[in-house]
């Protein structure tokens, strides 16, 4: 910490520098404090900082590239101001926009255009009452269909099929065993639910079955009574991390001890997988073997919204306990086409290749750029298959070092810092999509090799290769 640092939060302590951030107030001084004074002085000295980082305004469609409106701050980012200058073509690493499904193409959205024109933007009343369409059904039906399970449900919030699901499906006297790196939608469901959590280390198999028998043998707190349930509950692929669950062990351990399963297949569906069905498929294994797939619309289908699938008596059960199904306006019905559109052309139905060939492209540019940044240095996480792809910066220092760089040399990127990541973790995470091409995918792994020597970012110790000819693009296609 230097000097300068000190000599302002003393002046703050003793009150002749104002504070502009949260405090208690000094009748509320003898209880539980609100705030935190780490976070505090987090914000005050390193985030505010670099806070420029995140929240760019863009003026364009989120495709491979976009127009990032361009904003300065006078006042060492209290505050910003837009200067009317729009950065073009600005090439987008930090989008879910995996099979290249936000996209402005008149030909393929024309079908999304005579449903708004048919039925208008919004429903304007839940499912339950008048909001009920054709077009709905009609979604749930291709979703069962494309999973491989019984039936399926769909929602108008992806973040709400989490949240407002698990306490429909779980309460008290029920045990919650929960991947530490689980998002934050399933772990708000958890904690809504009432029931018992507890955290395993990811992706940890030992950790996960010492809690299964800890909950068999000792059974609930003071009563020891055994447990009404006890939900599993993982992520396809893990955002921060861009690690594949351990399904295959998970799924042993799940009926070897008689639990149930719940698997958030958000950033995983449409994006590995042979044909884009997500874990189950790229693991071989039976959809059906898990008591509740989860997934939204969001990532691989370029729209909005999420899903809950299983068994028929599952989801007839949900349609009337689920807060999200009874008291929710019922999904757009231009997105429920959007939707319903990706999903014939991912399962071919539409009468073309399309949908394959981008799930085979995603996967050739996901090993390309993972093979590269290997190459070259870099430390990155997670599964090689895996279009989450996140670098290792570690200091909080380079991270607006970084990320002022790639935006000067038109590359977008999301960086990430404390709280989301331990404090000595930051990382910028790139997220691949098909309709990036192979010219923008070489430019910014370019970038990347230059910003790894100017700023010292090349923490691998394994040493880069010489060998030009790993680098043929015949080296990254996959098998037909």
């Amino acid at each position: 910490m230097d000097i300068t640092k000190k000599k302002r939060d003393f002046l703050r302590a003793v009150g002749f520098e104002k504070c502009h951030q949260a405090q208690e107030r000094e009748e509320q001084k003898d209880f539980v404090p609100l705030y935190q004074d780490f976070e505090n002085f987090y914000k005050r000295n390193l985030y505010t900082r670099v806070r420029d980082n995140w929240n760019r305004p863009i003026c364009s469609l989120p495709g491979p590239v976009f127009d990032v409106m361009e904003r300065v701050s006078d006042d060492y980012n209290w505050t910003f101001r837009l200067t009317g200058r729009t950065i073009e073509n600005v090439i987008n690493m930090g989008s879910y926009n995996y099979l290249g499904f936000a996209e402005n193409n008149v030909d393929f959205l024309k079908t999304v255009a005579e449903e708004t024109r048919q039925y208008g933007v919004g429903v304007c009343s839940t499912r339950q009452e008048l909001g009920n369409l054709s077009t709905h059904e009609k979604l749930e039906r291709l979703v069962a269909e494309f999973l491989g399970v019984e039936s399926a449900m769909a929602f108008g919030m992806g973040f709400a099929t989490n949240s407002m699901n698990i306490p429909a499906l779980v309460g008290k006297g029920c045990l919650i065993l929960s991947d530490e790196l689980n998002h934050t939608s399933l772990i708000l469901g958890a904690r809504l639910s009432g029931a018992t959590i507890r955290v395993f280390k990811h992706n940890n198999m030992q950790s996960l079955e010492k809690m299964l028998k800890d909950a068999i043998c000792s059974g609930q707190p003071r009563t020891h009574r055994a447990w009404k349930k006890i939900l599993i509950m993982v992520e396809g692929i893990y955002s921060m991390e861009g690690s594949l669950v351990r399904l295959p062990e998970i799924l042993a351990l799940k009926k070897k001890y008689k639990a149930y399963l719940y698997l958030d297949e958000a950033h995983s569906i449409g994006a590995v997988g042979p044909t884009g069905r997500g874990v189950t498929e790229y693991f071989g294994v039976d959809p059906n073997e898990v008591d509740v797939l989860m997934g939204t619309f969001t990532k691989s289908f370029g729209a909005a919204g999420g899903y809950i699938a299983g068994k028929k008596e599952l989801v007839d059960y949900l349609r009337s306990h689920s807060h999200s199904a009874v008291y929710a306006t019922a999904m757009s019905p231009p997105v429920v086409e959007q939707i319903i559109r990706a999903i014939k052309c991912i399962m071919g139905v539409d009468g073309t290749t399309e949908g394959q060939r981008r799930v085979r492209q995603l996967a050739e540019n996901t090993r390309y750029l993972r093979s590269r940044l290997k190459e070259m240095g870099f430390i990155i996480y997670g599964n090689q298959d895996s279009p989450v792809v996140p670098l290792l910066l570690y200091l909080p220092g380079k991270v607006g070092a970084f990320s002022r760089a790639m935006l000067k040399r038109k590359i977008g990127v999301v960086v990430v810092g404390f709280p989301a990541t331990p404090i000595t973790e930051a990382r910028a995470r790139f997220c691949v999509s098909a309709a990036h091409t192979r010219e923008m995918l070489d430019k910014v792994l370019q970038s990347l090799d230059e910003l790894g020597d100017d700023i010292k970012l090349k923490f691998s110790r394994h040493r880069s290769s010489y060998r030009p000819e790993l680098y043929d693009e015949t080296d990254f296609e996959l098998d037909s």
